[in-house]
């Protein structure tokens, strides 16, 4: 039996609108590929003055990567009138409905407004951006991912041939993992607890805690996912197995370890 491919309506569209003077070139592999586990990048646009030379990397990357680049100049010296031109167009794609998401690709904290325009109209919005960015900004996204965990690991470079010859530049390498927030988890698990053996789901608990805290990425702590996060505390987080019968998948289950 041929197998039916979703309909357009089923999958979950999104639109991807990237603010070029603040975010770099060098995360495009892994943006994308970010994105594609939310949803289906149907709008690809980024946003800038293309007649600048700082954008010159990003102008290497937009045909691999069907990228509508769009042309803004700045008008007047110290307005940025990028992000005018990206929360216009925004709104004007959220009004035909056709979307239901929106992924924001900047640092900038002038698009926190934007992004709870978009959520009031019950849209998912995705922020991506360094880890600079404005906490507002952070919190005003269903999820934001720091794109330093998004860039690709840096390449080995060759030795000099000769004494004296220039050597290459170097790919900026990913930040060292950060400190795991131990004690949030914790708490959390203690305040969302419902059952008599304080037993949360896995998944239940990873929406808690993005609903808190929407940075939050087990990639930041040196793991890939959340569960590889708990196994790694047992003197902390006891973390069960369930189901699995009838070749279904198992369910896990994660609570603070008893004293």
């Amino acid at each position: 039996m041929a197998i039916k491919s979703p309909s357009p309506r089923q999958q979950t569209h999104l639109a991807v609108l990237i603010d070029a003077d603040n975010a770099p070139a060098a995360i495009v592999e892994g943006l994308f590929e970010e994105i594609a586990k939310y949803g289906v990048a149907s709008v690809k646009r980024i946003y800038g003055d293309w007649t600048q030379p700082q954008l010159g990397r990003w102008k290497q990357v937009l045909l691999d990567h069907s990228i509508q680049p769009i042309q803004q100049f700045a008008y007047t010296k110290g307005k940025n009138a990028t992000d005018s031109a990206l929360i216009i167009d925004a709104m004007d794609l959220l009004y035909t409905r056709r979307f239901d998401g929106f992924c924001l690709v900047s640092s900038d904290s002038d698009f926190t407004r934007l992004a709870a325009r978009l959520r009031e109209e019950g849209l998912m919005v995705y922020g991506f951006g360094e880890s600079k960015t404005p906490d507002p900004f952070v919190r005003a996204c269903d999820k934001f991912i720091y794109t330093e965990i998004l860039r690709p690991e840096p390449e080995v470079q060759p030795e000099p041939a000769e004494a004296g010859q220039p050597q290459a530049p170097k790919a900026e390498a990913k930040p060292k993992p950060q400190k795991a927030p131990l004690d949030f988890i914790a708490k959390l698990l203690d305040d969302i607890g419902d059952d008599e053996d304080d037993w949360v789901g896995l998944g239940a608990l990873g929406q808690s805690i993005s609903k808190l805290r929407p940075a939050f990425d087990a990639r930041l702590y040196g793991f890939k996912k959340l569960s590889d996060l708990i196994k790694s505390q047992p003197k902390r987080f006891e973390l069960q197995a369930r189901g699995g019968s009838n070749g279904g998948g198992k369910d896990f289950y994660v609570r603070n370890v008893r004293k």
